[in-house]
């Protein structure tokens, strides 16, 4: 049976089955295919889509706005501070109005209950660009690029290092057992994921003849690897008082050099970005100069390195979202 997304919210990839995200992938390729030949591709001129952003970024909203653009589409943004949602209009309220004026809405901020009535309320497509527990459109863009690099998807290692509880950790899991992966959290115990959404993406997984691992051991997370991928230590919205603590737990669990020769002969280096690789950042020089270390989550070696795919999978979010949002409103 054909796949069809028309009108479908796109929040977690939970929701999807392996089919529906194989053809999400599929068509992302075809997108950047006619990206990168300068093919004119305005399949939803006339359509207006709003992107509502309480997180900052540059990725996410730039891939939806010269998405939007090439795909003939008119965009509004809303950062924080500009509209009246959760002050002194209920968010109920805004997403209906919102929906009245616009064909879909993306939404790019802390809480994914909030996304999901977002969805229920607005009578049009939801994407979420982030959510504290879940990442999916970046998903896409780090599967592409595994599958643009090896050829395939289903059977490789993926092992994400660090603290696997954040929404990358949490989406890659999910998306390794709808898409056949062996999935690896390697990290400190206490910052392993839900213990629930873990027997769930077994289930999966199982289903899809593949594995979820979760281990300490950083030999036994990383060995056959076929992509190691990480992600900053502290995400949006924490305290800074948590550094000093995290630095501690998560600095034996840079990704390295020695950490990369784990891995498969092939094996390819992930992250979602922004990286602090270097102290060329605000933030990494204040924590060079408070916690005297010059790189966190991974090596600018490893960062710089042949083996660095980052950048193709930076681009390949542009594609990936293209395609959503093309599936959910044609």
């Amino acid at each position: 049976m054909p796949v069809n997304l028309q009108g479908r919210s796109f929040l977690k990839l939970l929701d999807f089955t392996t089919e529906e995200i194989e053809y999400l992938l599929n068509l992302s390729k075809q997108f950047k295919s006619l990206k990168l030949s300068r093919t004119p591709h305005k399949y939803l001129e006339g359509k207006n889509i709003v992107l509502l952003f309480e997180k900052t970024s540059t990725r996410t909203r730039c891939s939806f706005e010269v998405g939007a653009y090439d795909l003939g589409m008119n965009v509004t943004y809303l950062e924080p501070g500009t509209s009246q949602m959760g002050k002194k209009e209920s968010v109920e309220d805004t997403v209906r109005v919102l929906g009245r004026f616009y064909d879909g809405i993306e939404y790019r901020g802390f809480s994914q209950k909030l996304v999901e009535e977002m969805a229920d309320k607005a009578g049009v497509p939801v994407w979420n660009g982030l959510t504290d527990e879940f990442h999916p459109t970046q998903m896409l863009a780090d599967v592409l690029t595994i599958e643009e690099h090896f050829g395939k998807i289903k059977g490789l290692n993926l092992t994400f290092m660090g603290d696997a509880r954040n929404n990358v950790a949490n989406s890659l899991m999910v998306v390794s057992a709808k898409l056949g992966i062996n999935f690896t959290a390697c990290g400190p115990r206490e910052l392993m994921p839900d213990e629930n959404l873990v027997e769930t993406c077994k289930k999966i997984a199982v289903e899809n003849g593949s594995t979820i691992t979760l281990t300490d051991d950083i030999k036994k997370g990383c060995s056959g690897a076929h992509a190691i991928y990480t992600d900053i230590w502290v995400s949006m919205g924490e305290p800074e008082e948590v550094w000093e603590k995290r630095i501690k737990l998560l600095e034996p669990y840079r990704v390295t050099k020695e950490v990369m020769a784990m891995g498969n002969e092939d094996a390819i280096f992930l992250h979602c970005l922004p990286s602090f690789h270097d102290t060329k950042t605000e933030i990494g020089k204040e924590i060079a100069k408070k916690f005297n270390i010059n790189e966190m989550e991974v090596s600018d070696e490893v960062f710089e390195s042949k083996q660095s795919k980052v950048f193709d999978e930076a681009e390949n979010r542009m594609h990936t979202i293209k395609a959503v949002m093309y599936a959910t409103l044609k």
